[in-house]
């Protein structure tokens, strides 16, 4: 194999014409793929896919020989996909008077539910009962998908689709990639490999939209769970004590953390160690498991001379990690200011689950709102923050000393007050960003700005890394 600089030896040379023909065929295979891969796409769009406005959740009665002998009722269904059985008027309203396909009718809260009735639900339903169909706009003429989770479409019925494969378009588009893989590999191996990538890239290009909606929804779900969940910050916070300083030794600066029902991960400096029952996971991860005690017992001193660390201290989700868990970080560690970049529309929705989790946490908190790029849609402030009309500048010339991205150079400072900038901060911006975070306010910009101490990074799946953290994160949304 050259490297574009060498030379084919001469007992394998080749005519120019002899290199173009196997290339050429494999350029026109690859073409064909493409085009078969596109026509099925489309095939899949435009007769089987419903569009997001046309889905609508329902549930279908089974038969009580499926659920154990007990029939489901209004309330059973509401407690089950509403979270309470007092909701069940909401179902009862959404399908009073729509005739179901016996032919009955659904007139009171109290009526018998028939088995195969199919019931309109509320957008906000979940859980395992809930079916996903079309709707057609033809009354209750829903119809929900069987037990399989697919249905072909029907006339003036929603229903889930599958696709469907014509013989002749399967046996093409088998042909078309057999005869792509043996001319690839008489050309070579790297062809072969450069062919791969590049369906790989068309059928992952093909797959993108649907898999972007499944992971806006799972976003949309953790930020739900988020505003629900208050057991995990208050675990977070009682974690902290555990490192608070002594009268025996330092507070252990815990820069991040994690709480699941296994137990507790935090994130220390690489200088700091953690003693029994904490287990090392790495140079500055440890792990405690929920059953195992804690340093320190809840709500006692034990030598502590440090209180004012957990009033300091700021936490917020951040998002989850692979396996679901919610990751906290300290933003009073912050030191300055904290750029997020990379993909716009993410990084508005950590900023914006930023200002929501503060909000929670440290409710009245003053907040300054300052425009960068022109085309930067405003951040929403959360009601129970305090907005400022504008920063009061005039009386701070220099701006605040960075220390650097490097996690052990953060001090710890009091989160004072919050300077929120939508895009990316002009020079008049930067001068009112330097000048608020220079007196002990803490900046959250979307967007790239010199003063930024910690810097985040956005991808377009809806994820943001950490570098300083070494963090891989998920959104909520």
């Amino acid at each position: 194999m050259s490297n574009g600089a060498g030379r084919v030896p001469e007992h394998r040379a080749r005519t120019a014409a002899a290199h173009r023909i196997p290339q050429t065929l494999l350029y026109a295979l690859t073409a064909l793929l493409a085009a078969c891969l596109v026509v099925l796409g489309t095939t899949r769009s435009a007769e089987a896919a419903p569009s997001a406005d046309d889905l609508i959740k329902v549930f279908v009665v089974q038969d009580p020989a499926q659920t154990g002998g007990q029939l489901a009722t209004l309330q059973s269904i509401a407690a089950a996909t509403l979270g309470g059985a007092g909701r069940a008027d909401e179902i009862f309203e959404l399908n009073r008077g729509q005739a179901q396909k016996d032919g009955a009718v659904l007139n009171s809260l109290g009526d018998q539910l028939h088995p195969g009735w199919i019931l309109r639900l509320p957008q906000d339903a979940s859980g395992p009962g809930v079916q996903l169909a079309r709707d057609t706009g033809g009354g209750n003429s829903a119809s929900a998908p069987p037990a399989s989770g697919t249905a072909s479409s029907g006339t003036g019925d929603a229903q889930s689709t599958v696709l469907t494969i014509p013989l002749t378009a399967a046996v093409a588009l088998f042909g078309a990639v057999l005869l792509a893989l043996i001319t690839a590999g008489i050309v070579g191996r790297r062809k072969v490999r450069a062919a791969s990538g590049a369906v790989g890239r068309g059928v992952r290009a093909l797959g993108a939209p649907s898999r972007r909606r499944r992971r806006l929804a799972q976003r949309q779900a953790t930020s739900r769970r988020f505003e629900a969940d208050g057991d995990s910050v208050q675990r977070a916070y009682e974690t902290l004590g555990e490192f608070a300083g002594t009268d025996r030794e330092p507070e252990k600066p815990v820069h991040a953390l994690s709480v699941d029902d296994a137990g507790v991960t935090v994130w220390l400096s690489a200088s700091d160690a953690a003693d029994a029952p904490w287990a090392s996971i790495d140079s500055t991860r440890w792990r405690r498991t929920a059953g195992a005690p804690g340093l320190r017992a809840a709500g006692g001193d034990d030598g502590v001379t440090s209180r004012s660390a957990l009033t300091t201290a700021c936490l917020v989700r951040a998002g989850t990690d692979e396996a679901d868990r919610p990751v906290f970080v300290d933003l009073s560690r912050l030191d300055g200011v904290l750029s997020v970049s990379g993909d716009r529309g993410v990084a508005r929705d950590v900023v914006q689950n930023l200002l929501a989790e503060i909000a929670r946490s440290r409710p009245n908190l003053p907040v300054t709102v300052l425009r960068g790029s022109a085309d930067a849609p405003p951040l929403a402030v959360p009601p129970n923050l305090r907005q400022m009309p504008q920063a009061a500048t005039s009386s701070v010339t220099k701006p605040f000393a960075s220390h650097g991205t490097v996690r052990a150079a953060a001090s710890r400072r009091p989160v004072r007050g919050l300077v929120v900038v939508s895009g990316t901060p002009g020079p008049q911006e930067e001068a009112e960003l330097a000048a608020l975070c220079s007196v002990g306010w803490t900046g959250l910009v979307c967007g790239e700005t010199q003063e930024a101490h910690w810097r985040w990074y956005t991808d377009g799946e809806g994820r943001v890394d950490i570098p300083v953290l070494d963090l891989r994160l998920t959104v909520p949304a």
